[in-house]
């Protein structure tokens, strides 16, 4: 019987729902023994859509929507209510996920989400007791407290940097809960081996050979950033990358230009674009980064108030890796082009030699875990007496867990909702 394996993601940002689609196309391309479910948690936590109808658009239409107009001022401080608004909810979200489990019945649970991971954890410890929970971060590193690692929590951390490495242990985790890979998870289409006639293919869309190119990129939302920087750069040849933001396409054709310029839309080839180009600009997020690196693309990336909280180390990687430049602000981005080429090859060779193998390195990782797990083959109610066969190590040394000390302070704390 193959083993249940559900992928926790959510919308707000785009880049956790990428990893658990890259995952899942890759373990099934593996053929594992495995049947994996995306599952979305805002439809776990509101299956009536009752936010959407009261208010008109999604919980993470919100985020989404700042993202696109450039309104990341303050997200130090929205991150800090919104965190806490989780913890007075906290109750609740265990109960609405406890429900879920039991229906549901997985045999590994994978969260690629921060900020609810002790609920997850809890309602899944309490709900099915044994089930192995592993939380993998889609950012470079942490941004703590209680933002991807939780502290005192049985569970398995997969982190793509040695600072996230070292920030799980520093909370507390044995090491054999806490698990490196080379990267951030990339969609596979960045690994395929493409023999790319650059010069033939820039000159089918209407780009010059023998210029040196750039591609600007600020998400699936594009940002109003993209119009000053568009300007600076009239005379460096570029490739705009807009996502979902016509409005933001149609401004940017009719800017004034001294050399060609490609103004994309939506597409989902973003990895032909970049290996169509020498150089990145964009914000400092851990996808659009890492595939640009995957690409051998320096960056030139802003690091400022504006710039949201858990993305800030992503400048110092940069910086540590000598694979690019950091502004304070994109307003000098011209000539931070020029210092830019006159040091691309001794940056292009940095970033290629960055090999980042995290979306086929995951599954391997999880495969160990749910070998190592307890729990048979199959899903936890089809196991009998899985209770008496659950001892996890505990944090603080190396002696077994007990129901007693481990589950049943949870099911006193959420009798209500005990099944």
């Amino acid at each position: 019987m193959k083993a249940i394996v559900d992928l926790v993601y959510f919308n707000a940002g785009g880049g956790h729902r990428a990893s658990a689609l890259a995952l899942q196309q890759v373990i099934e391309a593996q053929r594992r023994p495995w049947q994996v479910r995306l599952v979305n948690l805002l439809e776990i936590l509101d299956p009536q859509d009752r936010f959407r109808k009261v208010t008109g658009f999604a919980p993470e239409a919100i985020y989404n929507v700042r993202l696109k107009r450039g309104w990341t001022l303050g997200l130090v401080q929205e991150l800090k209510l919104l965190q806490a608004m989780i913890r007075l909810g906290h109750p609740a979200l265990v109960k609405a996920l406890q429900q879920h489990w039991l229906r549901t019945e997985p045999d590994l649970v994978v969260s690629l989400v921060p900020n609810f991971n002790r609920a997850l954890y809890e309602s899944l410890l309490s709900a099915l007791p044994g089930v192995p929970y592993v939380t993998v971060l889609t950012d470079l590193a942490d941004h703590p407290p209680n933002f991807w690692i939780e502290r005192d929590q049985q569970q398995h951390f997969v982190c793509g940097t040695p600072k996230a490495v070292a920030q799980a242990h520093a909370a507390g985790h044995a090491p054999r809960r806490v698990h490196a890979t080379s990267g951030m998870i990339l969609r596979p289409d960045f690994y395929r081996e493409v023999d790319v006639d650059r010069a033939a293919q820039r000159q089918a869309l209407g780009l010059d050979p023998a210029r040196p190119t750039g591609i600007v990129m600020f998400g699936g939302h594009g940002a109003h950033t993209m119009l000053s920087i568009a300007r600076q750069l009239a005379g460096t040849q570029l490739i705009l990358v807009c996502g979902h933001n016509e409005a933001l396409a149609r401004s940017l054709r009719k800017l004034p230009i001294a050399a060609p310029r490609l103004v994309l839309g939506f597409t989902p080839d973003i990895a032909h674009y970049m290996r169509l180009a020498d150089f990145f600009i964009g914000k400092p997020g851990p996808g659009s980064v890492s595939e640009a690196v995957r690409c051998g693309l320096p960056v030139i990336v802003a690091r400022n108030a504006w710039t949201m909280p858990q993305e800030r180390y992503n400048t110092d990687w940069v910086r540590a890796n000598r694979i690019g430049i950091v502004l304070r602000s994109y307003r000098a981005v011209a000539p931070a082009v020029e210092r830019l080429l006159a040091d691309l090859p001794e940056l292009r060779a940095n970033a290629q030699a960055l090999d980042n193998r995290a979306v086929f390195e995951v599954p391997e990782i999880l495969a160990g875990i749910l070998h190592q797990s307890e729990l048979p083959t199959g899903n936890a109610a089809q196991h009998g007496s899985v209770v008496a066969a659950w001892a996890p190590q505990r944090n603080t040394g190396n002696s077994a867990g007990t129901y007693e000390e481990d589950v049943e302070p949870l099911r006193r704390r959420y009798w209500r909702s005990w099944p």
